[in-house]
């Protein structure tokens, strides 16, 4: 009950919004529903709703041949995004909340068991030339396809590796400086310390913090409209552009089996088990006239991967998810918007986690109609588990985002 009362005040407050907003007119598909400036220029506010639908069908091999398919038709992501300033121009902030069911599902007693409707809840202080402090509920500064929009993607969703290594969202501040190096040579510097528990725990630090520091390097000098921050040259870059990025996480005294998401490790006594994680991502952003690529690599370590008692030999189930991950991407845009984009992923857990080696397989084709925007995409993937269980995958949806 209280989960649709606040959808629906939301709604009205971004009618009321419509209502009162004085330059709606001027508004263009993909630059935000609403844009609206005080008279006074003390705020602003952009809202941007999307949503993504999607069809799925699935096919496993079961050693002789393969099964039947299952199919599944879902509506992925739906949120809603709002940003803007605040008093001043160097104050920005930004909201989004999830409405579909993946987006808020993960209701557990460190949440008071409700929904996780918040994705984003930060504000952005520009407090000096080139320096950003960041407080609020966002993306960490990891791997560069985890902070890549959902919305701004080649392929139907992220890869294995994101799904099994990246450190996502979390509670915290971040501090962020941007270097000049010298002709086109430039450098990002983001510093995060955070509670090291993911989005939405209302119930307290139940481990340690969580501290994450990413550099970026970009040689031959910035993308246009920051193009190392979406996926497929759809600015069809005129000379080549190239960001390497490399990020280190330490979660102390992690509680979960993923730092930031699984199970909390919690003993029959109700106390809960606590590790120190470690994550690295090393990863690459290339674009040239229409030609994208896109590299990843990704290691978590643990100093003890299984979850014991409290006599600190029996286990309790619970084991954090260590290992290593390699990803591939690249695609070609033709001049009529449509995009054939290949994937490889392969990952390799460490022997104790229990988890079999993978690799993955992806073709995929895009229309893009108003850039990411407004496009249509589908994709086919074909998955091999240590090197026997098979399985193929096709999907097929599409992406409007106002």
């Amino acid at each position: 009950m209280k989960f649709k009362i606040t959808i629906l005040s939301i709604c009205l407050m971004a009618f009321s919004i419509v209502l009162n907003a004085q330059e709606i007119s001027d508004t263009t598909f993909g630059s935000g529903l609403i844009n609206y400036t005080a008279k006074d220029s003390s705020f602003s506010i952009k809202f941007a709703p999307r949503f993504q639908v999607r069809s799925e069908s699935s096919w496993d091999h079961d050693g002789a041949q393969y099964t039947s398919p299952d199919h599944t038709f879902i509506v992925r992501r739906a949120r809603l995004k709002f940003d803007g300033f605040a008093y001043s121009q160097k104050l920005k902030y930004k909201i989004e909340l999830g409405l579909s069911n993946r987006d808020i599902s993960g209701a557990d007693e460190f949440n008071r068991d409700t929904p996780r409707i918040i994705l984003d809840a930060v504000l952005m202080w520009n407090f000096a030339e080139n320096w950003e402090l960041w407080a609020g509920q966002t993306k960490l500064p990891g791997n560069v396809e985890r902070v890549v929009s959902s919305a701004n993607l080649q392929l139907i969703d992220r890869s294995l590796l994101n799904s099994r290594f990246n450190i996502d969202r979390d509670l915290g501040i971040q501090l962020r400086h941007n270097s000049d190096l010298g002709g086109d040579f430039l450098m990002r510097e983001k510093f995060a310390i955070s509670q090291g528990e993911g989005r939405n725990v209302s119930e307290g630090n139940q481990g340690g913090l969580q501290y994450t520091a990413r550099l970026e390097f970009l040689p031959l000098g910035a993308f246009k409209s920051k193009g190392d921050y979406f996926q497929s040259d759809l600015k069809r870059e005129a000379t080549p552009k190239l960001m390497l990025g490399f990020t280190y996480n330490y979660n102390q005294d992690a509680v979960r089996e993923r730092g930031f998401a699984g199970d909390y490790m919690i003993r029959t006594d109700g106390s809960i088990y606590e590790t120190d994680q470690t994550t690295i991502f090393a990863d690459a952003m290339f674009k040239y006239n229409g030609f994208s690529f896109m590299g990843e690599y990704a290691k978590r370590t643990a100093d003890d991967e299984i979850a014991t008692e409290l006599d600190g030999t029996t286990p309790t189930g619970d084991v954090v998810l260590t290992g290593n991950a390699l990803n591939l991407q690249a695609g070609y845009l033709f001049k009529d918007n449509y995009e054939i984009v290949g994937r490889f992923t392969t990952l390799e857990y460490e022997a104790i986690t229990g988890a079999s080696p993978t690799e993955q397989y992806t073709l995929g084709v895009s229309k893009y109609i108003v850039g990411h925007k407004l496009k249509v995409q589908s994709d086919i993937s074909y998955t091999t588990l240590n090197g026997n269980d098979d399985n193929i995958t096709f999907r097929f949806g599409f992406d409007i985002h106002f």
